[in-house]
This record gives structure tokens, sequence and C-alpha cells, in this order.
């Protein structure tokens, strides 16, 4: 296990707000304070570099995680760049990262657990020691660490972020150690019988309203949804795109030292590295991708379809990840796609992906069409909607958006998807193909979003079973049109994805 290897996606700085406080400074230099007590628990005056007093991974860790929480900073944007500015390679870096991710995935359970051993809401803890208490007790529960090494040097953390609280943290943490991961879930979680979605959100940390939506959209099997459950607290697997016309995904598996994907023709399984180091990478041969982004826009790419076949859409393009894809698949084809972003930032990234490939990328809204001249209605014969979402389906690879999310923010997020796919259903032709897909199974982003849509588009739209054109022997694929992917059953993350063609 290698820690820069653990996040998937947009890699790029741009892609969240400043991390590193109110003036936006970049997070994790030495001797910048970044948190009130300065980086190394020097007073905010004194600027001078201090060596931490506990070991670098997990003073690195804490600051990661100290990051996430009072800056709403992003894990796989912060940390890297602590880790390169600290020089931590190897097991060191490994070691940061596991705390770092286990860490924020399990923040609910550790909460409930820290809340318990204290005698006093955690929201009362003071944040520096708080977090430095999360991670120590994520090394009693979840780690090999002996407890009085977890303890020491937790309380060493204390003493430089919360001088005053030594005791306190020592007492709590001791208190934590008494039982294990399962012996607090069994005193804290309700009953599995009389209120079983809180018991799983507290036996596998996740927020209530998620998991009642991931067992409406699993169809209330509460097993599988325990499944899920324990498949978004592993670390996730890192997987390659080889992109076709450019790269052989078994030379590429052999180049790297990975292996070939079960069910994308172009996927490349990685046992760990830094993917963004790698020639292939570096050289736009291959990028990094799940295997769910790869299948479903493969889907609309390979779906069959009558009459011209050169001219392709993304409608929310960034950061390029299926633009990338699509833009090699249409070089073989003599197709050429138009790559629309709204975010100016976003549509950099998406130059940068598909970079010698026949895309063209436009810095616009989507929802534009038939009002921008370059999105013409009932011009384009596929067009994919990648659109905006709670990214429910991604939680093991942003363990932080697990905490962050709302239902709140559902309905902003379905008005949007639905004029996404109302435009993206006006931009195609008839008898074009228009794929949806969302990395959510939530039922209002997935069913509800493109039911609506359709019925409101003015035209026919036909539902096109997009299973058949998935890989023979996948498993759980249910029962059409429309497919959802899940990490328990098919090793990617919950895509959906619904095919329609416009009559």
């Amino acid at each position: 296990m290698t820690g820069p290897s653990e996040p998937q996606g947009d890699r790029s700085r741009g892609g969240g707000r400043p991390t590193g406080g109110q003036r936006g400074e970049r997070p994790g230099r030495r001797g910048e304070g970044t948190s009130r007590e300065g980086r190394f628990g020097a007073d905010r005056r004194d600027r001078r570099p201090v060596r931490p007093a506990v070991d670098l991974p997990r003073h690195v860790a804490y600051q990661a995680i100290a990051a996430v929480h009072r800056d709403d900073a992003y894990a796989n944007l912060v940390l890297p760049a602590m880790l390169r500015d600290e020089g931590l390679t190897g097991r060191d870096a490994a070691f940061a990262t596991e705390l770092t991710y286990g860490t924020l995935r399990h923040t609910g359970t550790l909460d409930a657990i820290i809340t318990d051993a204290a005698g006093r809401d955690v929201q009362r803890i003071d944040p520096p020691v708080r977090d430095a208490l999360r991670l120590g007790a994520y090394q009693l529960l979840h780690t090999r660490v002996p407890a009085h090494a977890a303890v020491s040097s937790t309380v060493d953390l204390v003493r430089t972020v919360g001088p005053g609280a030594t005791g306190f943290a020592n007492a709590v943490l001791r208190e934590v150690a008494t039982r294990d991961v399962d012996g607090w879930v069994a005193k804290l979680a309700p009953s599995a019988e009389t209120d079983p979605i809180g018991h799983l959100a507290l036996a596998y940390s996740h927020p209530q309203w998620i998991v009642r939506a991931f067992a409406e959209a699993l169809g209330g099997d509460l097993g599988e949804t325990a499944r899920l459950l324990i498949e978004d607290n592993e670390r996730p697997p890192v997987h390659l795109c080889a992109r076709p016309g450019l790269a052989d995904p078994v030379e590429l598996a052999d180049e790297v030292g990975g292996a070939p994907g079960a069910f994308s023709p172009y996927a490349v399984y990685l046992s760990g590295g830094a993917p963004g180091e790698l020639a292939a990478v570096a050289e736009g041969r291959a990028h990094v991708q799940d295997e769910g982004s790869q299948l479903v826009a493969n889907v609309l790419a390979t779906a069959p379809l009558d009459g011209p076949d050169g001219r392709w859409l993304d409608l929310c393009a960034g950061p390029g990840g299926k633009a990338g894809l699509l833009g090699a698949l249409a070089a073989q084809r003599g197709a050429r796609l138009t790559a629309v972003e709204v975010a100016e930032h976003r549509a950099r990234l998406v130059t940068q992906a598909t970079r010698g490939l026949p895309v063209t990328v436009l810095n616009t809204d989507g929802r534009t069409v038939g009002a921008d001249p370059k999105l013409p209605e009932g011009h384009f014969d596929r067009v994919l909607v990648d659109a905006p979402c709670t990214g429910l389906g991604s939680l093991r690879r942003r363990p932080e958006s697990r905490w962050r999310r709302r239902p709140s923010d559902l309905p902003p997020l379905t008005r949007l998807q639905r004029e996404l796919l109302t435009a993206a259903l006006r931009a195609v032709r008839p008898g074009g193909l228009v794929g949806y897909v969302t990395c959510s199974p939530h039922t209002v982003e997935t069913h509800v979003t493109v039911t609506e849509a359709s019925r409101r588009a003015g035209f026919p739209i036909d539902f096109v079973d997009a299973r058949p054109l998935l890989p023979a022997g996948m498993p759980g694929l249910g029962d059409g049109p429309t497919v959802q992917l899940w990490p328990q059953r098919h090793g990617t993350d919950a895509m959906f994805m619904a095919l329609l063609r416009r009559g």
C-alpha cells in the first residue's frame, strides 16, 4: 500500500477552494501557520520552523485532517502537497495516507465513541484537540498500532496543538482503548431490530440519510446495504484507462506492473504507487479513471446508431476523464467531440486531458443549447450528460464528502440535472443517443431525474436497454433498461446510466 495512490479523480488544485486559510496560502509548508497554534504548535507570531514532537507521518496526517475540517479542504488535494513538502515517501507516506483517509471515513463513529469516552459532546471539544483525538482513536480501533503508542503519540500531538488538554486527551484515549470497535458499536449503536438504519449508520460510519438512500436504491436489502457501506470504508483501487488507439491495456499492465481490468476493455488495475508519475499518464496514453466511468462512456460510444455518427458532445466535460476516452474513440472512428465545461479552470483541465485528440473544448454553460451557435439544436449524434451530483457513489474516494453533503443539496442539484438533460435531448438529432450518467445511486438523481426530463421533452424519447451493451457476465445489472453499478458488486464507483434515443 502506498499513500499517494489513494485518491482518484480531479487532482488539480483548481478544483477546490483555497485550503491554507483566509489568504489562500498553500498548506503544509515548513514553518507556515496552518492552524491557530501554528504549523508545529508555535504561536502565529513566530514563523520559525519547529519540528513536531511526534513522528512526521502522524503529524502530516493530523495537518491534513485539520485542513479538511477547518478550511473545507479536500484530502486528495492537500495531502499530496504535504507529503511532498515533508519529503515523505514509501512506508511513511503510506502510513500518513492510511491515517488521513481512514480517520476521515470513520469520523462519524469515532465522534460517537469520543463523545461517550469524554463524557461531553465531541463538538464541545476544542477543534485541534478534537482532530487529534480522532486520529488517536482511529489508530486504537482500526490499525495494528499498539495501544500505548497510539495514546502516547496522540498525547504528544495534543501537547503541540492544545497544550492544556494533554491530561484530558490521555484519559479519553485510555477509555477508548477499553473496547474494540465492535464493543463500542454494541454499546452505542441503536438496535438493528428496532432502528436498522441508525444501527448501520453508526456501525459503518455514514450519515443516516445516506444509508437510507442506499437502502432504497438497493430495494430495501439491508444486508447488501451493509456490504456497500463496508466497501465504502475500504481503500479504493486505482484504475487506469488505456486510451484506445494509444495504448493496449495488456501491454500497459505489463509496463506499470498492474493487471487488466475485469470488465472495461480499457481498464488496468494498479496495486499502488503514484499514477500521476507514470510515463503512460504523462504522455497521454492513459489516464486515471474509475472502471465504472469507462464502462458508461463506452456504452454511449458503442450503442448501435442509425444514420450519421461523426458529431459527439460531452455536455459536462470537466475534469476530462470521459472526454479523454470519448475523444480517443472518436479519433478511431473519424468522429469529433465537442466538450463543454462551464467552469473555466475545469475547462482548462479538459483541454489538457484531450490534447492531441479530435476534441473542441467550449467554456460555456451546457444549458445554452440552441442559444449558443456552437451548440445547435438537433445537431449531435451522441451526447453524454455526466451531470453534477452529490457524488454519493464515490464516497470511498472522497471520504470527507459523506460528512459535508446534506439532503438540502438535492433540490438545486436535481433541478440542474433536469435542465442539463433537457438541453442534451434538444442537442441530439432525431434518432440520436443521449447517455445520462451520475456518480450517485440516489433515486431522485437517477430515475426521478430521467423520468421527469424525458416526460417534459416535448418529443418522443425511448429508453434503450443499456445492459446488453456492457460486457457479458457482469453480475447484478438489474431489470433494466437503466444500469446501476456498485462497489460491492462490480468493484466500481456507484455509477448510474440511462441511455435515451430521441424519436
